[in-house]
């Protein structure tokens, strides 16, 4: 008898941004699900949705830097980070800075556990990695914690104003991108795309500062403009990171998407900037 052998597996359908639509849409779709329902029912499940976004993020970092030799020391930068939004949600910005320092120092203390060899590398990794994902997100609690029905629009207009950027960047590239922007750090990002962030963010950022914080139109423009800008440059800088670390995505826990890190860059590029435009001039 001759053995038929299995079919072979078809590979999955991607678009040319690279992609797995469909499921990228059903996890972008959940996961919006989930921030939109904690917002609307009770602020601090988001703070609980934040602070397990930090611990998820600070493992797909372990496990990233450690292609290169680096090991973060795990258990402080998670309970840190987890500490770290709490305080800024409950007690401001001075408690924010406060936390991050005792956080940084309590990491380099927990470091010299492992002796010498490679302190100096672990101990820089492990505060780029506490700057970069629990300071700079725990910005978002700041906004969350505004008087009033201020800090869920607030939040609301962030998120939407981001993803903006990335639909507009995404539309844009896939169906006019023709000229690389950095082809050496990513080389499906295009011109063509980031003209398509900036009309998008501008529009959202216009329409959401004045319609839903009845703010004025031009802090909208100047809002979708940072936004755009620190969008992209957050997500070339991710790029770049994944590339020196010879790695493709940070992990594979969202379908369609990859890691946590490659849908929060964006995110953490933007939440400060905005949180200073909108505290000081909407607010």
């Amino acid at each position: 008898m001759t053995e038929t052998s299995p079919p072979a597996r078809q590979p999955e359908k991607k678009g040319r941004a690279g992609r797995d639509l469909p499921k990228a849409i059903a996890s972008g779709a959940t996961l919006g699900a989930a921030v939109i329902i904690s917002l609307v029912f009770w602020k601090p499940a988001f703070m609980v949705i934040v602070a397990g976004a930090v611990v998820i993020a600070v493992w797909e970092l372990h496990r990233a830097m450690a292609q290169r030799g680096m090991d973060l020391p795990q258990e402080p930068l998670m309970v840190g980070g987890t500490v770290i939004v709490v305080v800024a949600y409950l007690y401001g910005a001075p408690a924010l800075v406060t936390a991050t320092a005792v956080t940084a120092l309590v990491t380099m203390l927990w470091l010299l556990r492992r002796g010498v060899e490679g302190y100096v590398a672990n101990a820089t990794a492990s505060v780029f990695s506490l700057i970069y994902v629990p300071f700079l997100g725990a910005f978002v609690a700041l906004l969350l914690a505004e008087k009033g029905e201020n800090g869920v629009r607030g939040v609301i207009t962030f998120v939407v104003v981001t993803i903006a950027s990335d639909i507009g960047g995404y539309a844009a590239g896939v169906l006019f991108g023709r000229h690389p922007m950095a082809p050496v750090i990513s080389p499906k990002k295009s011109w063509e795309g980031f003209a398509g962030s900036t009309i998008a963010c501008v529009v959202a950022g216009w329409l959401l500062v004045v319609y839903l914080l009845d703010g004025r139109w031009w802090v909208g423009v100047v809002l979708g403009l940072i936004a755009v800008v620190m969008a992209t440059l957050g997500d070339l800088c991710e790029s770049v990171m994944k590339r020196d670390l010879g790695i493709k995505d940070m992990s594979q826990i969202i379908p369609g998407h990859g890691g946590l890190m490659d849908r929060l860059d964006s995110l953490l590029a933007t939440i400060a900037p905005i949180w200073l435009l909108l505290h000081y001039l909407v607010f």
